[in-house]
């Protein structure tokens, strides 16, 4: 095995360094999630924290790390007596982001359990992290499934397996400490919640300490075990601090002022539900252990609520995490003490400071009123409400010519819930939320002959296929003789996550501020419905004389919808070229991921203005896509009194369907109505 780089030996990252150090102090902080850009040390600093973590007593010769002081009554390789056991190192289990199913929870031999009744287990890694750390590096890309179980196990320190009528449960409690990019896309909630603590980590812009960390990286690349030792003095008195400050944690109190400061703090930014506050205290009362003291502090406090609230308070996925440091030492200062009428005491006079310095330059506001930073060169259009208009075009349908009367970006409409938009067949591309495929999870729906190792046994298919030879078999116990050749995989129906990529007209037709605050809306909603939907997404726009790729196919939606936030418009309407230029991300889409299907949103009013034909042009282009049997929508964003349909007519060229922005809306007055008249045919 490698010589893990030195956990003191990494250069600054302070935080991300103390959010490790707690949960291995006490591992019910709830583990950490590492939200950051490549290269910043992300996965070195939490593979060099096991190195850290005291060993641990088991009993000896079990699989599932068993405390030999109270063993786990319902353990597989039990019942354990009560004893001594062997002290082991604290293990670092990696997740991988492709495991399967079997690897992390175990697997059961499903020949002898059928033709033996054995219950024959091989633990996964939920069982070999036991006591130990769980470290997913990439967390964000998990699979759902595999999300589902770390769910399940996190809330009740327990796996189960549970297979054609075999059981098995072990116990399963680990730190889980997660690593990922956000430009890869963001964490499922449900998850992001069971984090304890989050840090952002960023590379460091100081010159001297880029210096240093390239100096210790070249050494231990050099001299892995000898730069190891250089640091073996510094890991030893850190190991023995994490040691002190466990047997200190249980005397720690914690007061009912920090309580009042922690309950405030949680209520002041709004966070869902009472886990937060949990975190927090225990953060709270572990930072004080590590410190040596036995009493919880305000500043204890503040640091837990930076630690425990920043990842809390996303309200949706499009929110950055962060906290207003500002508004949370008004909190802690409102509520510092029991009493109301002052801070916490010390030397902080914080009741004469606020009145000495009311800070001239504008406060924000002691109501968490968001700041109003409006754009730099577009006057104060936003903070009244109003945009300049422009050089705005007119409804008339007259484009501006290419490069003239460009329009700033405008803001999106309030997203809503969309209609469930869908590609038709069934698929086998990734596992998501969006169109039917054949999938390791769902509904079954037939059996066949495994192709390779057996994942999902159909029960009743294998038995028939072995009922028939039992006689020549030799049957003369009640076990059914079972073969390899027997077995039968199930074949199950679930749903896939699709590549949907928005084409977005952005000339000057579109550009009417009302109309295309509305059109981003839409698309903002489509791409809330994506990440939900697990999808990939991308986003390619037209205007002038050509299309653009904004943002080639990615899994993070956040980096969609900023794109969409800065679109400009204005121009011509080069339809076909962006038809074009969707076509080809498709293409190259293709080679890259053979088996996840695409949808195409197509945004637009279905004009097209530049250049000679351009209708016929635009039709040409959109045939290609029905010629290849790509699933398509066309948004139809034609407004007032006098329309055309010419985006109808484009999505028969395309062989998709066409919807309106109102039937988009999946409580549309349409829908209502549909629904209103099955109702009644039902009634009659």
């Amino acid at each position: 095995m490698s010589t893990p780089f030195p956990f003191t030996a990494v250069v600054g990252q302070d935080d991300l360094r103390l959010a490790l150090l707690l949960n291995a102090v006490s591992p019910a902080v709830g583990g950490v999630l590492v939200r950051g850009e490549k290269g910043t040390a992300k996965s070195t600093a939490v593979r060099a924290l096991s190195a850290l973590m005291p060993e641990v007593d088991v009993v000896a010769g079990c699989r599932f790390s068993c405390a030999p002081a109270a063993p786990d009554p319902a353990c597989p390789d039990g019942p354990h007596e009560v004893g001594p056991g062997a002290q082991r190192p604290a293990r670092m289990v990696e997740l991988p982001v492709g495991a399967s199913e079997d690897r992390l929870v175990g697997a059961l031999d499903i020949e002898r359990a059928l033709a033996e009744g054995v219950k024959a287990f091989e633990p996964g890694l939920l069982a070999d992290a036991h006591r130990g750390i769980l470290y997913v590096d990439e967390v964000n890309l998990l699979h759902d499934h595999l999300v589902d179980l770390l769910l399940d196990a996190a809330a009740m320190g327990a796996s189960y397996v549970e297979r054609e009528g075999v059981s098995v449960r072990h116990a399963a409690r680990f730190l889980l400490v997660g690593t990922m990019n956000p430009e890869e896309g963001e964490l499922r909630p449900q998850l992001l919640d069971r984090f304890g603590l989050t840090v952002e980590v960023a590379a460091s812009r100081e010159p001297d300490q880029r210096v240093e960390v390239v100096r210790r990286r070249l050494a231990y690349d050099d001299d892995p075990d000898g730069f190891a030792a250089r640091w073996a003095d510094e890991e030893t008195a850190v190991r023995a601090r994490i040691v002190a400050a466990r047997k200190l944690l249980p005397s720690v109190v914690l007061g009912d002022g920090a309580l009042r400061q922690i309950a405030a703090t949680c209520a002041a930014f709004e966070v869902d539900g009472m886990r937060a506050d949990i975190v927090m205290a225990r953060t709270a009362t572990t930072l004080a252990a590590w410190a040596g003291r036995t009493e919880v502090l305000p500043e204890d406090v503040r640091q837990a609520a930076l630690l425990a609230l920043p990842h809390r308070r996303r309200r949706n996925p499009f929110d950055a995490p962060g906290l207003d440091e500002d508004k949370l030492d008004e909190t802690l200062e409102e509520f510092g003490s029991d009493d109301g009428s002052n801070g916490s005491g010390g030397s902080d006079d914080s009741g004469d400071s606020g009145d000495e310095d009311p800070d001239p330059d504008g406060p924000d506001g002691g109501g968490g009123q968001p700041p109003q930073d409006g754009p730099d060169d577009d006057g104060s259009g936003e903070s009244s409400g109003e945009v300049p208009a422009q050089g705005e075009p007119s409804e008339s349908g007259q484009a501006p010519s290419p490069g003239a009367g460009e329009q700033a970006p405008v803001r999106a409409a309030e997203p809503f819930r969309t209609k469930m938009l869908s590609v038709p067949g069934l698929g086998e591309g990734a596992a998501g939320r969006r169109s039917r495929a054949r999938t390791e999870h769902g509904r079954t729906t037939g059996a066949r002959r495994p192709q390779g190792a057996l994942t999902k046994l159909h029960l009743a298919a294998t038995v028939q296929a072995a009922a028939p030879h039992q006689r020549a078999r030799g049957r003369s116990g009640p076990g059914l003789v079972v073969r390899r050749d027997d077995l039968r995989q199930a074949t199950r129906e679930g749903r896939e996550g699709n590549l949907v990529l928005f084409v977005v007209d952005a000339s000057g037709s579109m550009a009417a501020r009302q109309r295309m605050s509305a059109v981003k809306g839409a698309v903002l909603s489509l791409l809330l419905d994506a990440y939900q939907r697990r999808d990939k997404v991308g986003l390619v726009t037209f205007r002038g004389s050509t299309g653009e790729v904004a943002l080639p196919p990615t899994s993070s939606v956040d980096a969609a919808a900023v794109r969409l936030e800065s679109l400009h418009t204005g121009g011509r309407t080069p339809l076909a070229a962006g038809l074009l230029r969707a076509h080809d991300v498709l293409r190259v889409e293709r080679l890259r991921d053979p088996a996840r299907r695409a949808l195409v949103v197509l945004v637009t009013d279905g004009r097209a203005t530049g250049g000679p034909e351009p209708v016929a042009l635009a039709g040409r282009a959109a045939r290609l896509f029905a010629a290849d049997g790509v699933a398509s929508v066309v948004v139809d964003c034609e407004s007032g009194p006098v329309r055309l349909g010419l985006a109808r007519q484009l999505a028969g060229e395309l062989g998709g369907t066409a919807v309106t922005l109102d039937e988009l809306r999946a409580d549309s007055i349409a829908g209502l109505v549909r629904d209103v008249q099955g109702n009644n045919r039902r009634a009659a």
